[in-house]
């Protein structure tokens, strides 16, 4: 404990200073963090039950999650099993790194596993893949013919880390993803900057091990160029957007003191980053005073499965818990993306509604004609309603029922307020309004 209030003086002192870590540093700072996992806490006790019905089951869906077939991983599937019932989600699409010594699809994890189904997949030539039936062996040049080869098993395709392929136009895609949170982490050069110095590593502690799921999100953005891009496909052809974890559990950090009385620190894949010589660091020689060669003088671990998997989720309006339906509601774009580490957005409804008839989200409506737009959440939030990725209306509170004049693409996105700051909490999928 007190090297806790040790670290947590280093922070306050302006380790963590402006300069370094730019829009990241108030949401990093203790107060902030306390303020926001308070409003989180809250917003528990005011979720209501959506009255408007979608005739679906709410389905959290994980897309983009690497285990130890990748890499970069060494993730069990055990652990991640564990991570994904702790947190509610039922579905984890795979999306291993390719490599000669497996098949993704035949020796990737699949099946029903403990309640939670699994689909094996790939993240590879620039998309998440999900083939129907192994293409291990079969040769492809360039992104369209890859992605022709996938559609021809009657698997799926969607692009991925859209920031390295903003133009990129494939033709028969299943759609696209509009958040991918290694790409947000990324988007914060100071901050991997600041992740240089073992110091701040150390600093972090006392932020990490009180506020973990606040911690994770000081990186969450607003995915402005994802959306707009993605707006941009939507009106060419159908594009069902989703949520990318990335994730990996290969961001953590351990130091140990050595024989040497150095303090070596590595990462989670156990490549050594640094040794450090505490009689030089007077904070490092105050951490390791009273320990032992061989004792444990950091364990900082950044992205557990349960904390990436709370933090984002792509719902998946289902009917049954198969592959088959996980494929039907991808297709149909029956799928809204939300920050679930804010508060749980199941029931969550877009519909449009005319004259008895209904469409849900991703469905094509012939007209606008009498056409209304329906969506609910479970919290008051602020609503906006994008039509072709102009916003052309917001409102306030848990509901919002608007008449359509015109045909376009209309999608629906819900913000709440946390410590003062609005933050983006749900994601809709378009509703396809055509000329009659």
């Amino acid at each position: 404990m007190a090297v806790v209030r040790f670290l947590t003086a280093i922070v306050l002192a302006g380790t963590l200073s402006q300069s370094v870590w730019a829009d990241a540093v108030e949401r990093m700072g203790m107060e902030k963090l306390r303020a926001t996992h308070e409003r989180v806490e809250s917003l528990k006790k005011e979720l209501r039950k959506v009255t408007l019905p979608s005739g679906y089951d709410d389905v959290r869906a994980l897309l983009h999650v690497h285990s130890a077939f990748s890499h970069d991983s060494r993730g069990t599937i055990d652990e991640i099993i564990a991570a994904a019932k702790k947190v509610g989600v039922r579905v984890i699409m795979f999306t291993e790194h390719p490599a000669s010594h497996y098949d993704y699809v035949i020796d990737g994890h699949q099946g029903l596993k403990d309640g939670v189904l699994l689909i094996p997949g790939a993240e590879t030539e620039g998309f998440l893949a999900y083939p129907k039936t192994s293409i291990q062996q079969q040769k492809s040049s360039g992104a369209q013919q890859f992605a022709d080869l996938v559609r021809g098993t009657g698997g799926m395709t969607f692009l991925c880390h859209l920031e390295e392929r903003m133009d990129w136009e494939i033709a028969g895609l299943t759609g696209s993803e509009i958040y991918n949170t290694h790409a947000d982490f990324k988007d914060e050069p100071r901050f991997l900057a600041a992740l240089r110095s073992p110091l701040t590593l150390f600093s972090l502690l006392p932020a990490v091990t009180q506020y973990p799921q606040e911690m994770f999100a000081t990186l969450q953005d607003y995915p402005a160029d994802y959306l707009k891009r993605w707006d941009q496909l939507c009106q060419k052809a159908r594009h069902t957007g989703v949520s990318a974890n990335d994730a990996h559990h290969n961001q953590a950090f351990r130091a140990r003191l050595t024989d040497e009385n150095k303090v070596q620190l590595e990462d989670g894949l156990g490549k050594k980053l640094a040794q450090l010589d505490p009689d030089k660091l007077l904070p490092l020689k105050a951490i390791v005073a009273g320990k032992k060669p061989g004792d444990l003088v950091l364990d900082l671990d950044l992205d557990p499965y349960e904390r990436s998997f709370h933090h984002v989720s792509t719902h998946l309006l289902m009917r049954e818990l198969t592959t088959e339906d996980v494929w039907e509601a991808l297709q149909a774009g029956r799928a809204y993306v939300a920050f679930d580490w804010m508060a749980d957005p199941t029931g969550f409804v877009l519909r449009a509604d005319r004259s008895g008839d209904t469409w849900s989200m991703g469905s094509e409506v012939p007209g606008a004609a009498k056409l209304r737009l329906r969506a609910e959440a479970p919290l008051e939030g602020a609503f906006k309603l994008i039509r072709n990725g102009e916003v052309i209306s917001e409102q306030s509170g848990n509901a919002i029922d608007a008449p359509l004049d015109k045909p376009g693409n209309y999608r629906v996105e819900v913000w709440l307020t946390l410590a003062g700051e609005a933050r983006p909490w749900i994601l809709s999928n378009p509703i396809y309004v055509r000329p009659e």
